[in-house]
């Protein structure tokens, strides 16, 4: 059976569901660009120690004629007794990382309250009441955790500014001493009854993330030199730190990058997600490391084709890993000596991508966001030897519109390497029919799709395919999910086999009868925006209109611009530039941009520290310099790397569906007119 018949027969099935259901392809209506952007989503899930209640976050969209900011966070819990969910602060707020008391009774979290408030930890009663506010950081709280005592919170905060640059601040002298005049990362201790002032339990170091011990004496800390970005990246080491003492012991310094770790519930061992070597671009391994020295044991399976992320205890001798496997998630357990692997859960089987699990006391009860092609994240519980439930339903008009249907697809690259991605089908399908193509790549490239919900503001997919698109969203080489080895394809060799995995994808599809050769898009993010360049002037020929949001379009001026400058040596250069002048350059899409004959928009935030604005700025001057008659830039004030605010949201969905229903579906020629600069009526804002 060809890879055109497999996605024929998985579209004509769910339309064939439909049709049981009631529900016409032709007579339903499509997802519009403005209920995309108002669904609401699950976005974190907690559960009780007991198993019993479930806090989870509902992110709230806000409307086009709000007060500009980020979406809004409800805080509901969810009762297994009742099989009822209310919600316990509602409304304009932002809740964050929620976590239950180790008693179970009180619900922390983080929120700010008032018109210029600081980010601190707060408390409500599970039986109702007010909120209480349980610290007071002045430069607000970062992460915080219950101390196992229920009795207080630790809380990572920037330390303060001293009275001495305060003054010189309202002086006017805020001079920025780049990267030295930054303040710690600090982490403190504070009562939850509101008596006695923070204990500061670190001093010079940067806190990254902690843990607690089972018996409360001492916390592992994952802790830096210095707060950069860049330190968090590649140079995080986890310490034993004595609650009250200040000499810490260093239990692990990972060959890599560092992902969570917790204590077993004996207290004498530490379950570590981290990369397996340091030029491993991302965590991929479990570790388990004793609190009293020796050499840290990996428990992954050997030559294993996927990347561990997250890592707990199911007992005090068993662990219990999550990890992405291709586009499936899956939840597994292994024994801490390395045997005795189980496979729990998989979202090949249930059709479910899960995120983090949050499991109860015993793991009796174990609580998930769940999320799927038809589904952009709901509640979902599971417990051993049972299906995964579904507890909420938080986008309900999803029901009732026509989405794309989305496949698994499989093809093999130039050099005979099988790539997967996705396939989202246009809403009311045919066979036979060549469509336009929007091709949408990840970020990173440290990431992959998971067979769930990929589309986002800037990647919107099932908008796209109500739109009449098919939308191709590739695991190109250098992607996760596929094992140490895959993800590594793209070290020292930037734009090399992982674009050419898209581009064999691009003619995979069109081979296939899906894709019509003359209508293809682009369009993707950071990484993904630097695919977007790369498209647009070296493999000009496979695209007419690209989208390049926060993307980078010159590899050496890059170098001297990112707040990651050795991560980007570690583990995707490979080497220092004096050392790959010859390849930077060639590899960058400025080097080609003369030639492309390829529509581009590029966008981004003014604030952006990862990938500097600049290079944006690099490709707009030298395609207008050679007189490019369908280039345009777009910058977001005050927006850093991806857009958090809703006008942002906004513009750049309405603005990539302009860009290529001009210049890919109707295939308007480049030397015309440009699409309205002006798009604001179609957000619907009311003036």
């Amino acid at each position: 059976m060809s890879g055109y018949d497999r996605i024929l027969r998985t579209v004509m099935f769910l339309a064939g569901v439909l049709l049981l259901c009631g529900l016409s392809i032709s007579a339903a209506q499509v997802l519009s660009p403005d209920a995309f952007l108002q669904l609401r989503r699950v976005t974190s899930a907690e559960v009780s120690p007991d198993g019993e209640s479930i806090a989870y976050l509902v992110d709230v969209p806000r409307l086009p004629s709000d007060e500009p900011g980020a979406s809004y966070s409800e805080l509901h819990v969810y009762s297994r007794r009742t099989g009822t969910s209310r919600p316990f602060i509602s409304g304009k707020v932002r809740v964050g990382t929620p976590e239950w008391s180790p008693d179970g009774t009180t619900l922390a979290f983080t929120m700010k309250r008032g018109e210029k408030a600081q980010t601190q930890v707060w408390a409500i009663s599970t039986g109702g009441g007010e909120a209480v506010q349980l610290t007071n950081a002045e430069e607000g709280v970062l992460s915080f955790h219950w101390h196992p005592s229920g009795k207080s919170v630790g809380y990572v905060a920037v330390s303060p500014r001293t009275s001495r640059e305060r003054q010189l601040e309202n002086k006017g002298y805020k001079f920025v001493f780049y990267e030295e005049n930054v303040h710690p990362r600090t982490l403190f201790m504070v009562d939850t009854d509101g008596t006695g002032e923070p204990m500061q339990l670190t001093e010079q170091e940067t806190v990254w993330s902690f843990a607690f011990s089972p018996d409360g004496k001492s916390a592992a800390v994952a802790m830096t030199a210095k707060n950069l970005i860049d330190e968090n990246y590649m140079s995080q080491k986890i310490y034993l730190l004595p609650i009250g003492g200040k000499t810490k012991t260093l239990i692990f310094s990972p060959p890599g990058k560092l992902g969570v770790f917790a204590f077993n519930p004996d207290g004498v061992s530490l379950a570590v997600a981290a990369a397996k070597q340091r030029s491993d671009h991302a965590v991929s391994q479990a570790f388990v490391v004793s609190v009293t020295g020796g050499a840290p044991l990996n428990v992954t399976p050997q030559n294993y084709r996927g990347h561990i992320n997250w890592v707990g205890w199911r007992d005090s001798r068993t662990l219990v890993y999550r990890a992405g496997e291709g586009v499936h998630t899956t939840l597994s357990t292994v024994r801490a000596d390395g045997s005795g692997r189980e496979l729990l859960l998989s979202s090949e089987r249930s059709g479910i991508v899960f995120g983090n699990p949050s499991i109860s006391a015993e793991f009796k009860a174990v609580a998930l966001v769940g999320q799927s092609p038809t589904c952009p994240g709901d509640l979902y519980f599971w417990a051993p030897g049972s299906d995964m439930q579904r507890l909420s339903i938080v986008a309900p008009e999803l029901r009732t519109v026509s989405l794309g249907t989305q496949s698994v697809i499989r093809y093999k690259a130039r050099d005979g390497v099988e790539i997967e991605g996705l396939l989202l089908s246009p809403a009311g399908f045919e066979k036979g029919k060549r469509y336009p193509l929007v091709v949408v790549v990840h970020g990173g490239p440290e990431s992959h799709y998971s067979n769930g919900w990929p589309s986002s503001y800037s990647e919107p997919g099932q908008v796209l395919a109500g739109k009449g698109y098919a939308v191709f969203f590739p695991n190109y080489r250098a992607s996760t999910g596929y094992g140490v080895e895959f993800a590594n394809a793209g070290l020292g060799d930037p734009a090399g086999k992982e674009f050419d995995d898209i581009a064999d994808g691009m003619d995979y599809l069109v081979a296939e009868g899906i894709a019509d050769r003359e209508r293809i898009g682009l369009c993707g993010g950071s990484y993904g925006g630097y695919a977007a360049a790369w498209f647009a002037t070296y493999y000009t020929r496979y695209v007419r209109a690209v989208v390049m949001f926060v993307g980078v379009s010159d590899l050496i001026s890059r170098r001297g611009t990112t707040d990651i400058p050795y991560e980007e040596l570690y583990v995707h250069s490979g080497k220092p530039l004096e050392e790959m002048w010859d390849v930077s350059l060639k590899r960058s899409p400025i080097y080609w941009a003369k030639q492309s004959s390829t529509a581009t928009l590029i966008c981004g935030g003014t604030d952006d520290t990862r990938v500097h604005p600049s290079q944006s700025l690099e490709l707009y001057r030298i395609m207008k310099t050679n007189n490019h008659p369908a280039v345009r830039l777009v910058q977001y004030p005050g927006e850093q790397h991806g857009n958090a605010k809703q006008p942002g949201r906004i513009d750049i969905m309405y603005r990539t569906l302009d860009w290529f229903d001009w210049y890919v579906m109707e295939a308007k020629p480049l030397q015309g007119p440009m699409p309205p600069l002006d798009i604001s009526e179609k957000y619907g804002v009311k003036w």
